[in-house]
């Protein structure tokens, strides 16, 4: 029996055309909705791109019937945190609202199956950051961000308590890198997480990285994070999607390698694998910025069966250099083509 087609939302952004790449290997049939307000055509690799927005009703809903789509992915959001916090309203418009118009074209149409992105956002600052953050600690959010994806969790949960729609959420901690094949990568522009903007200090677009706190209870007093490979994160969507598929029940969980890595230890692995050191300026903490956060990993295993295959910081590291280079030559050749 062939699977039908799947609706993925931001497809064209930067994890969901990693997740767009690897379901079009296998052969599924994707339908890629995506306003191209922070994600490019270019990397949708396969399937048919659709431009306009998650909140357009109508489009969604003659999509999901033109399509039969029976499953959702759902990724299109606003992403920034210091963004969140100065424009809230913003992310609460396009992170919460439009998941709602969302869940409603999913609710008529009889959609079995949605997966939706969240972020570890959720949980604030655990009391205990020592600790690995598990599914069941209390969630709460300290920027617009992470409460408009708790909402949409909550939505999310109470349309399948209602309904037969069956859902998985993931709750992501540090994305990094790119595709290792090179053809699909970050290409987020003013970018904010630490091992883009520390590949891009490396390749020359910019200048130097900040590091904001050197005194934090950690082994090296730089904050330490659970970086996940965005290859890896991807193949836990498809793992979740046959879950649902072979009748797994709804669930939440978080998505990373149950480990952590400092600052510090990023920024060698960029000196390393670059062969030669970035400029780098330490500032003093930000506020809300936690000592650790790493996952619970327990609950992805047990539940789907994903296995990571690059939980290597100098992999990691490597394949986002390696893109920084790549969206350089890019560069190159469109200003040598308008000459």
């Amino acid at each position: 029996m062939t699977n039908k087609p799947i609706l993925v939302t931001g497809g064209a952004g930067y994890i969901g055309s990693h997740v767009v790449k690897l379901l079009g290997e296998r052969g599924e049939q994707v339908v890629v909705l995506d306003d191209l307000s922070t994600g490019n055509e270019d990397a949708v690799l396969h399937g048919e791109l659709v431009v306009g927005k998650t909140g357009d009703q109508p489009l969604v809903d003659s999509l999901l019937k033109k399509h039969d789509i029976d499953t959702v992915i759902h990724f299109a959001a606003h992403t920034i945190v210091p963004e969140s916090v100065s424009n809230p309203l913003k992310y609460y418009a396009n992170n919460t609202c439009s998941t709602r118009s969302l869940l409603e074209s999913c609710e008529r149409a009889g959609i079995a199956n949605f997966i939706f992105s969240s972020t570890a956002a959720t949980y604030g600052i655990p009391e205990n950051d020592s600790e690995p953050c598990v599914e069941t600690l209390p969630t709460s959010p300290i920027n617009a961000y992470g409460m408009s994806k708790l909402m949409s969790e909550a939505m999310l949960r109470d349309l399948s308590a209602a309904t037969d729609l069956k859902h998985v959420v993931l709750r992501y901690f540090n994305v990094a890198g790119s595709d290792p094949d090179g053809r699909i990568g970050q290409s987020t522009q003013n970018a904010t997480l630490l091992i883009k903007v520390a590949a891009e200090v490396a390749v020359g677009k910019r200048d130097q990285l900040y590091v904001y706190g050197t005194d934090y209870p950690t082994p090296d007093g730089t904050g330490v994070r659970d970086y996940i490979h965005v290859t890896d994160l991807a193949s836990a969507h498809l793992s979740s999607l046959d879950y649902l598929r072979n009748g797994g029940e709804s669930t939440l969980m978080n998505c990373g390698y149950g480990h952590g890595f400092s600052v510090k230890q990023v920024i060698d692995s960029v000196e390393r694998v670059h062969g030669k050191p970035i400029k780098v300026v330490e500032e003093p903490r930000r506020a809300g910025d936690p000592p650790s956060l790493i996952a619970a990993v327990d609950k992805i295993h047990s539940t789907i069966d994903w296995t990571p295959e690059l939980d290597d910081l100098d992999v990691i590291v490597k394949t986002a250099i390696d893109w920084e280079y790549k969206l350089l030559e890019r560069q190159h050749n469109m200003a040598k083509a308008a000459v």
